[in-house]
Parts: C-alpha cells; sequence; structure tokens
C-alpha cells in the first residue's frame, strides 16, 4: 500500500473532541518540516539545473490535478508580484483546466495525453523545464506529460509523497518528501499538500533569488499593486538609503520600482 493511502495512527475520529482533533492533527503538521529536510539535496539538484535553463530564457511550468495541481497554480500566480516577472515565466497548468481549481474535473486527472496537449499551447522548448506535482506518485495526467516532456528535450521535475513512485522514475530530477500516513486516512491535502507547498515555495523562492530577483533580502522588483505593497517598498528604500520617507516617496513615483529608485542613487 502506498505511504499516502496508509491507515491514519488516530482512530474514532468522530468520537473525539474538537481539542482532540485540532491538537491531533497539529501534532501530525509538526512532522512535515522535517521530512522536507531530508528532501533538501533533491532539491537543491533540481534549482541547479533549472536556474542556467531559465538564465538563457527557459521558463518554470507545473502540471498536477487536484490539491497538486492548485499548489502549483498557487505558487505559479504568485511569482510575478513577488518577484516582478512576467505571467508566463511560471506557469501552474491543472488536470481539467483553470475551472478544476474551484471545482473537481470528473477523471481529469486520469488521461495520459492532455498534459502535453496542454503544455504545447506554450510552444515549449529545450531551455523550459516541467516539474510535476502528485502526493500518490501515481497520477497518469503528470506521468502522461512527465514522458513527453523528457521527449522533447526539457528538463524534469516532480514532488511526490511516496518513495519510488511512477511519477518519481518519470522525471530526472525527482523530489520525494514522505510525510507518513494523514490524520484522516488518504486525504493528501493535509500533510502531502503543506510539504508540497513548502517545497514549491523553496523551489521558486531559491530560483529567484539566483536570477537576480532579490536583493540583501528584499523584494526589489515586486510589483507596487495596493497600498501595502507600496509602504513596504518605502520602508525598503529607507532603510538601503537612509533617506527620509518624502524622499523616498519621490524616487519610488520618479523610478517605479524599490530596484529602480536605489540603483538610481547608488550609481
Amino acid at each position: 500500500m502506498l505511504t499516502t493511502e496508509s491507515s491514519s495512527l488516530y482512530h474514532d475520529l468522530e468520537k473525539m473532541s474538537t481539542k482532540d482533533i485540532l491538537v491531533s492533527i497539529n501534532q501530525e503538521d509538526q512532522t512535515v518540516p522535517n521530512a522536507v529536510k531530508k528532501s533538501i539535496p533533491q532539491i537543491e539538484a533540481l534549482v541547479e539545473q533549472i536556474v542556467p535553463r531559465m538564465q538563457k530564457g527557459g521558463r518554470l511550468f507545473y502540471i498536477g490535478a487536484g490539491t497538486s495541481g492548485r499548489l502549483g497554480v498557487v505558487d505559479a500566480s504568485e511569482c510575478p508580484p513577488t518577484f516582478g516577472v512576467p505571467f508566463d515565466l511560471v506557469v501552474g497548468i491543472i488536470a481539467g483546466g483553470d475551472k478544476a481549481i474551484r471545482k473537481a474535473v470528473e477523471n481529469a486527472e486520469d488521461d495520459w495525453n492532455q498534459a502535453w496537449i496542454d503544455l504545447a499551447t506554450y510552444e515549449p522548448n529545450e531551455n523550459d523545464t516541467l516539474i510535476g506535482i502528485a502526493a500518490s506518485g501515481r497520477t497518469p495526467y503528470v506521468i502522461g506529460g512527465l514522458n513527453e516532456a523528457k521527449k522533447a528535450g526539457l528538463l524534469t521535475g516532480c514532488v511526490v509523497c511516496n518513495d519510488g513512485s511512477p511519477v518519481a522514475k518519470a522525471a530526472e530530477f525527482p523530489v520525494e518528501v514522505v510525510v507518513g500516513p494523514e490524520f484522516l486516512t488518504g486525504s493528501t491535502r493535509m500533510k502531502s499538500g503543506t510539504a508540497q507547498k513548502l517545497v514549491l515555495n523553496m523551489i521558486s523562492t531559491a530560483v529567484m533569488i539566483r536570477l537576480g530577483k532579490v536583493k540583501g533580502n528584499k523584494m526589489v522588483d515586486m510589483q507596487l499593486t495596493n497600498e501595502k505593497l507600496v509602504d513596504r517598498a518605502l520602508r525598503m528604500i529607507i532603510d538601503e538609503l537612509h533617506i527620509s520617507p518624502d524622499e523616498a516617496e519621490s524616487l519610488l513615483k520618479e523610478h517605479g520600482s524599490v530596484r529602480g529608485a536605489i540603483e538610481a542613487v547608488k550609481k
């Protein structure tokens, strides 16, 4: 039996008090970071392969179904506002299309051919990377996509939560994070989903740092899409240049970004 499908260590959940349910879920969640820690060498190997390809103009694609697909879409959608990159540099694709983000699409994950059909609209090339996300590690949509991507010369990686899975075997650089049985048997939106989210955060953030999208520890290329982010940008400029709020505001208006403002003064 797959680890992700193995029986919960907790029994008679319906008889638990609310506090016991919450404490037990929290206890299980605390095991996830340690599982991710064990996978850091695999994550490092994947990031080291992605960066030089993206430096040549390559893109990063995520594919997945259900919770895994949604996590990929979320990570991809957060890269433009966080790092100021084009919306099509990191792309999340979910089995069943965008409508599956909100509502499950029946049998979408069972189609071996659809992932590559979905990817084909982006005209993928050998500088691109495809990461398949699948808690079980056996999703046909993901396996099929990875196999076709390899044939086309793309770099392939994956994030799975079982050892030795078909998805991991289909990927050149697999990341396997085995978190053990879920609190609610088979509910991989819980610990497995948390692990996948952590790994995707690590991959995209590390890649963007390596691509020069961060200065010091600041998001100097972030998009200024609301007042909170404008305030954050002003604090960054003040902290970096040791100037007054009025001067920082003037520089930000003139140059349109934290990076632009800082570089204008430090030339």
